[in-house]
């Protein structure tokens, strides 16, 4: 079972980036699907998630009206697309699976992908 996160890389403010979650290994269709992030000397942080069924999403205050989370059930993949940039963004970010509990303790963790937003 793996999360294949790709899609970072560097980025100048106010720029946009696409990050993808690609699982294989069996399906998530029946997993909520988020993405986490983790800059240098913090703690990882919760930014969004979306639903098994892709009606239902959530958004940390910091990236909500900027950030928007999608999936595609029939590829096994979930969308992470950043817009508006800031520096501050600058982190690696993991997507993850979980069926309960918390973010931070979820069924499958993906690798992670660097975001560089450069000022």
């Amino acid at each position: 079972v793996q999360l294949q996160a790709s899609g970072g890389g560097l980025v100048q403010a106010g720029g946009s980036l696409r990050l993808s979650c690609a699982a294989s290994g069996r399906t998530f269709s029946s997993y909520a699907m988020g993405w986490l992030r983790q800059a240098p000397g913090k703690e990882r942080e919760f930014l969004a998630s979306i639903s098994w069924s892709g009606y239902s999403s959530s958004y940390a205050d910091s990236v909500k009206g900027r950030f928007t989370i999608s999936r595609d059930i029939a590829k096994n993949t979930v969308y992470l697309q950043m817009n508006t940039l800031k520096p501050e963004d600058t982190a690696v970010y993991y997507c993850a699976a979980k069926r309960g509990g918390t973010w931070l303790s979820p069924a499958y963790w993906g690798q992670g992908t660097l975001v560089t937003v450069s000022s």
